[in-house]
């Protein structure tokens, strides 16, 4: 599927417009740097590296995506301590004009604290739209020397990464008889807030002035600013890949330390962004060696393990690691989702039920279906299906309750007839009808995401070296990315043959679609003047994408489907 503007689009360098920006060019060209980066670092050649990232950050294809980002994603409408936003097509092109490194001084964070799950309070900075802009911008460039220096099996805030990958990793390290039995649970305290400053400026390669800025910006809190020791802020786009380049190399310096200590000791570590697990053949390896080691490697970088959250444990008693419970029972290794966050999940849930007593029936369908289906989702490759039956009962028992309290008048039978529906011969299904549908013209059944019924899929794990900007990786990525894209859509025929037909891309971006990226269909007549749902009638697109053509009338034309991958 190909996409054309009615008028004539101008350059992505000289746009007159937010609209008119060419961003299939901007990632294109943004793509071609990073891809450089990333060579030029593998073959040892750093200060062309920083010229590409001169480049990067002074172009205005990067300028504008990174103007693009802070501007749709989920913090868009949070103002930093000067409450500007960019809410405006005026606004957004002017803010990339005003991206400069001359003249640019960062501005301090607006503090706000946001509740734990233990009771705690976690900091949280927020940055003002040009400081998020200007890390947007420099994190373009920085990403791809991260990417190629990252440890193999580091899989927190990475690209193409997840916590799947992690959980998938720790049964490949424990599951066999001859695996290592022996865990080290370690927690760093304060991870993010922590950092030294001084090691950061000297080993992340990025400009070091605009580091410093950011680093040493300091925070308002009740109109009172406070300086910035240490750390880099929680609320941060490129804080996160500053947190992981601190912790990279701790895998590789474990392995080679504890190879040449002990020989076959089966160390091995899963780290998702500051949670990690190293494993052990023997516990003396883990308290002597491993132990030790880490505490030295995260000392240099001003960081320390919490001794109350450290510990060693052996496998058949099993741990807690990214919400799952990993655990051998007789010999073999199951992993299953961790009680403490189905009991978390569970008073989530009755608190929302609780909370919308007076809520219409399909408003609260509607407002739980999102909650459960990506509970379900992120724990359905591992060991669940029990779990998911429990969970099951107990949201009945929830919605029965719920149910009940609305009519408490009225008898058992006439709650289940008005509540409850039978869909595919089974009972209890709690739906309403809503509407019609728009072919038969009868009411559509809108019913409560059925937990119990979610298949189990192994996860597969992705490889540990990895580049999705290398370009040897293209086509490792481009299959990954079917599997995934398929696993995704299963049972919704149209959309995967419609995906398939205009080339897995955005019909405007021309960028992948993921499941992490969503999408939203396009009708290319209106409904409202004509238009069907008829698939010749239909293309995919990213949500920011669907809003670009609506609001500037593209005309989206169809070729001949595709014939091959």
């Amino acid at each position: 599927m190909t996409v054309r503007q009615v008028s004539t689009g101008a350059s992505s360098d000289h746009a007159s417009h937010w609209h008119d920006i060419d961003w299939a060019r901007c990632h294109r060209e943004v793509r071609r740097l990073q891809t450089r980066i990333v060579k030029a670092t593998q073959e040892g050649k750093h200060g062309k590296a920083r010229a590409l990232q001169w480049l990067l950050t002074h172009s205005f294809s990067g300028k504008a995506l990174a103007v693009k980002r802070v501007t749709e994603n989920r913090g868009k409408r949070t103002p930093g301590v000067d409450g500007i936003t960019w809410s405006t097509p005026k606004s957004k092109l002017e803010a990339v004009s005003s991206l400069k490194r001359h003249g640019y001084r960062p501005c301090p964070l607006r503090r706000i604290y946001i509740p734990k799950a233990n009771g705690k309070q976690r900091p949280l900075g927020i940055p003002c739209m040009v400081d998020r802009a200007q890390q947007a911008l420099y994190l373009l460039a920085l990403e791809p020397i991260a990417e190629t220096m990252a440890d193999p099996n580091s899989y927190g805030f990475r690209s193409a990464r997840s916590a799947a990958d992690a959980i998938e990793q720790c049964f490949r390290a424990l599951a066999r008889s001859d695996c290592a039995q022996w865990i080290l649970e370690a927690d760093i305290r304060s991870c993010f807030d922590e950092i030294s400053h001084d090691w950061l400026i000297a080993n992340i390669p990025m400009d070091k002035a605009i580091l410093r800025g950011w680093l040493k910006a300091g925070y308002l809190h009740d109109q009172v600013l406070y300086a910035t020791q240490a750390g880099t802020p929680q609320g941060g786009i490129i804080s996160p890949t500053l947190m992981n380049m601190t912790l990279d190399g701790l895998e590789r310096k474990l392995r080679a330390q504890a190879r040449k200590r002990h020989g076959s000791s089966k160390v091995n570590i899963v780290r998702y962004a500051d949670d990690f697990v190293i494993t052990g053949a023997t516990r003396e390896v883990l308290t002597d060696v491993v132990r030790p080691m880490v505490e030295q490697f995260l000392a240099e970088r001003g960081l320390s393990l919490s001794p109350e959250k450290t510990r060693i444990t052996h496998i058949d008693d099993g741990f807690d690691f990214l919400g799952m419970n990993v655990r051998k029972y007789g010999g073999k290794l199951l992993i299953k989702p961790a009680k403490a966050n189905v009991q978390r999940f569970l008073r989530k849930l009755r608190g929302m039920v609780k909370g919308s007593a007076t809520m219409r029936h399909d408003l609260l369908i509607r407002q739980l279906n999102p909650l459960i289906r990506g509970w379900a989702n992120y724990y359905q490759r591992v060991v669940s299906k029990r779990t998911f039956s429990k969970v099951s009962d107990a949201i009945w028992q929830c919605l029965w309750r719920w149910a009940r309290r609305r009519h408490p008048t009225k008898g058992a039978h006439w709650v289940k007839r008005k509540y409850f529906r039978v869909v595919d011969h089974r009972q209890w299904v709690f739906g309403t009808q809503v509407g019609e549908k728009p072919a038969s013209g009868k009411p559509a059944l809108l019913t409560l995401f059925d937990v119990a019924s979610t298949p189990i899929r192994r996860h597969r794990k992705i490889k540990g070296a990895a580049n999705p900007f290398d370009p040897q990786w293209e086509s490792y990525f481009e299959a990954r990315l079917g599997h995934e894209m398929m696993d995704s859509l299963e049972g919704r025929k149209r959309l995967i043959r419609l995906w398939w037909d205009q080339g897995r891309a955005c019909s405007i971006c021309c960028q992948p679609i993921t499941k992490t990226s969503g999408w939203r269909l396009f009708h290319l007549e209106r409904v409202t003047e004509g238009g069907t749902d008829a698939m010749r009638n239909l293309s995919m697109l990213h949500p920011d994408c669907h809003g670009i053509a609506r609001g500037r009338r593209f005309s989206v034309v169809k070729p001949a489907p595709a014939t091959g991958l």
